[in-house]
């Protein structure tokens, strides 16, 4: 019951007035909007400001030392912004524009994409658990990636690689639907049993290549993707990423009042007006698009999409309308500093992003899995 008071008081929904009396409203609630907004800004304004320092503390280190002033710069001169200062010499240019620059902006999209994605996710099938690819997308893009490299596709061109894993990605969720259709039924707990059994079988696809793959050389490059990481991006992945990525994250934000009133439960939500069998298929297709364009230019990247929201909500609270934007600012710069500890921590060894954000976050998935209270709705 708090909890459906706290959401009703977010969506500002009212009991039916009593006939022939005007509802009063108080000067409170005549100034939510002002203070919402205010809230927006603030929130999303510390999120940034905190990704701008994990982008320019990607750039400046590594084996290459460069001053942080430098990069700054340096990156105000590539928006056609010069500021006073000392400029990068050719090496430094060389370090910034072409082997760092390219791999923290990839990290700041993908982590922006399975930030805002875990998100919905969790507020769709009102678990704190879910993540972005509960439904079986991850799973399907591993599997396109994963055939291209072990039948030798990648040797045709440099985006087969990204481009089988999108299609993937899209197929694992149009078959997930699919089922789901042909039981007339697009309940939560239907789609995330259908991604289950499709996550698990396409598993078994991957186990199988990687047993039988012909050589040393493509039984690392599988393994290698599948471990998630972002090293020898270039700005041709940028381009990639960059569109479906910030259109996606654009589109999610929208509905953020939607997913609060997801939030009531189906029947609630019917009796707020929301059509919850159409919003849930368009709100969880656009999420599977944006993590397949996601994983497709990175790997497969664990608990960011989990970890981030979560941690997020208990800051800022439940409001979708701000912890969406807040989640993708927040997922980019945790992505772009998990990069950082995978360059430099272990030095002169490279680690995978996908194996430091497994680290970290396998203890805080277990953290919350022993903070829940044993029921199955809603979000803490």
């Amino acid at each position: 019951m708090a909890r459906a008071a706290e959401i009703r008081r977010i969506l500002r929904l009212k009991s039916a007035p009593v006939r022939g009396r005007e509802p009063a409203t108080s000067g409170a609630e005549a100034t939510v909007p002002r203070r919402f907004v205010l809230r927006l800004l603030v929130v999303c304004g510390v999120l940034a400001c905190g990704l701008a320092v994990a982008v320019v503390a990607g750039v400046a280190l590594g084996p290459v030392r460069i001053p942080p002033l430098e990069v700054v710069t340096a990156l105000a001169d590539d928006l056609g912004l010069p500021l006073p200062g000392d400029e990068a010499g050719g090496q430094h240019t060389t370090v910034i524009n072409y082997i760092r620059l390219p791999r923290v902006l990839v990290g700041a999209l993908v982590g922006a994409a399975l930030g805002i994605a875990g998100a919905t996710m969790q507020a769709v099938f009102r678990n704190p658990l879910a993540e972005p690819g509960v439904i079986g997308v991850s799973s399907g893009a591993a599997l396109g990636a994963v055939a291209a490299i072990y039948f030798g596709w990648t040797a045709l061109t440099p985006w087969m690689l990204p481009a089988t894993a999108f299609v993937g990605a899209v197929a694992a969720m149009g078959f997930v639907f699919m089922v789901a259709a042909l039981r007339r039924d697009r309940g939560p707990v239907t789609l995330l049993l259908v991604g289950i059994a499709v996550s698990a079988f396409f598993g078994a696809l991957i186990s199988v290549m990687v047993a039988t793959a012909a050589n040393d050389e493509e039984l690392r490059g599988i393994v290698f993707w599948l471990q998630g990481g972002l090293g020898a991006r270039t700005w041709q992945h940028v381009q990639l990423a960059a569109a479906p990525v910030v259109a996606g994250c654009l589109l999610l934000t929208v509905f953020g009042r939607d997913l609060n009133v997801l939030l009531l439960g189906d029947d609630g939500a019917r009796a707020a007006g929301l059509d919850v069998a159409r919003q849930r298929v368009v709100i969880l297709g656009l999420t599977s698009l944006l993590t397949g364009a996601a994983v497709a230019v990175s790997g497969v990247i664990g608990f960011v999409g989990l970890v981030v929201p979560h941690a997020l909500r208990l800051v800022i609270g439940p409001d979708n309308r701000i912890l969406l934007p807040a989640s993708a600012l927040g997922g980019a710069a945790f992505l772009v500093l998990a990069d950082l500890i995978a360059r430099v921590a272990f030095s002169p060894t490279s680690l995978q992003v996908g194996i430091v954000t497994a680290l970290f976050g396998a203890p805080v998935f277990l953290a919350l899995v022993l903070r829940r209270r044993g029921t199955t709705g809603g979000l803490r």
